[in-house]
C-alpha cells in the first residue's frame, strides 16, 4: 500500500448500522486513503465498532472519542487537527456516515484536487442531483444555497454540501479555533473563509441520496443557527472583516 496522504473524516452519532459497510467501501477504493471516525459517545456502540476497525486496520483507521454531542463543526475541527498535526495529511475530506455521500465519487474528487484547492461533491452542477429526498429537504437546500449565493457572494453551486476535500494548505490558512459555527452552518462559514482567501474551488457532480438507515440529525434549532451564521457573515463581508484576496495558484500534489 502506498503511503496514505488522504484522510476522510466521518463524524458519527448512532451510526452503527452504517459504519461497517461505509469503512469497508472506503478502504476498498482504488486510491490510498485513511479514515478518521469522530464519535460523540454514541449509545448504539458506533465508537466500539470504530475501535475494532482501528485495531484491524492499523494506520488506516483512526478514532477520536468525544464525551457527547458537541456539534458537526467541532467534530470536523477535531479531525482536521489530527489529520494535519499527527498524520501529515496532504488532503483532508469530510463526508456523512449515512451514505448520502457515496464513496464512489471520492476518486474523482481526489483527481480534481490536482487542479483545485477545495473540491465539493455537488448536487447542483450538471450531472448532479438528489435521490429519495423529501420535497421539503430539497427546497430547504435550494433556498439555503440561493441565500448564501446572494448575500455572501459564494460562487460554488452547492455551497452547503458537506462532502468536501480540502488541501492541506487551505486548512493551515484558516484559524480553526476561531470559527464560531459548530453545527451544519459550519460548512457555510468554512466555504466563505476559503473563497475570501483566494483558494480555488471546484465541484464534482454527485447524486445525493437520503440516508439509508437511522434518523436525520438536522433539527429546527440547526436551521435557526444557520440563519444567524449567514447574517453574521454578511456583516463581516460588508464591514470588510474578511477581505478578499487574489486567487492562489495551484501546485501539484505528487502522491495520488
Amino acid at each position: 500500500m502506498k503511503d496514505t496522504n488522504t484522510f476522510v473524516i466521518v463524524p458519527t452519532y448512532n451510526e452503527a448500522d452504517n459504519l461497517d459497510e461505509l469503512i469497508s467501501q472506503l478502504l476498498a477504493l482504488p486510491v490510498s486513503l485513511g479514515v478518521i471516525v469522530v464519535d460523540d459517545n454514541s449509545p448504539d456502540g458506533t465508537g466500539d465498532l470504530a475501535d475494532q476497525w482501528a485495531a484491524r486496520e492499523v494506520g488506516r483507521v483512526h478514532v477520536i472519542h468525544r464525551p457527547g454531542k458537541m456539534g458537526l463543526g467541532t467534530a470536523y475541527i477535531a479531525g482536521f487537527k489530527k489529520a494535519l498535526h499527527e498524520l501529515g495529511a496532504a488532503r483532508i475530506m469530510t463526508m456523512d456516515a449515512d451514505f448520502s455521500h457515496n464513496p464512489r465519487y471520492i476518486p474523482d474528487m481526489i483527481a480534481l484536487s490536482q487542479k483545485k484547492h477545495v473540491v465539493i461533491g455537488s448536487r447542483y452542477v450538471p450531472g448532479g442531483g438528489a435521490l429519495h429526498c423529501t420535497w421539503k429537504r430539497v427546497m430547504l437546500s435550494k433556498a439555503s444555497n440561493f441565500v448564501v449565493h446572494t448575500l455572501l457572494g459564494l460562487q460554488a453551486r452547492d455551497a452547503t454540501a458537506g462532502f468536501r476535500l480540502y488541501r492541506r494548505e487551505v486548512l493551515e490558512s484558516i484559524p480553526l479555533d476561531q470559527i464560531f459555527s459548530s453545527g451544519y452552518s459550519f460548512l457555510v462559514e468554512m466555504l466563505f473563509m476559503c473563497q475570501r482567501r483566494g483558494w480555488q474551488i471546484g465541484e464534482v457532480p454527485i447524486i445525493f441520496e437520503d440516508r439509508r438507515k437511522g434518523t436525520t440529525k438536522i433539527s429546527r434549532n440547526e436551521v435557526i443557527k444557520a440563519q444567524y451564521t449567514i447574517f453574521r457573515l454578511l456583516v463581516r463581508r460588508l464591514r470588510g472583516r474578511e477581505p478578499r484576496r487574489p486567487a492562489v495558484p495551484v501546485t501539484n500534489i505528487t502522491k495520488p
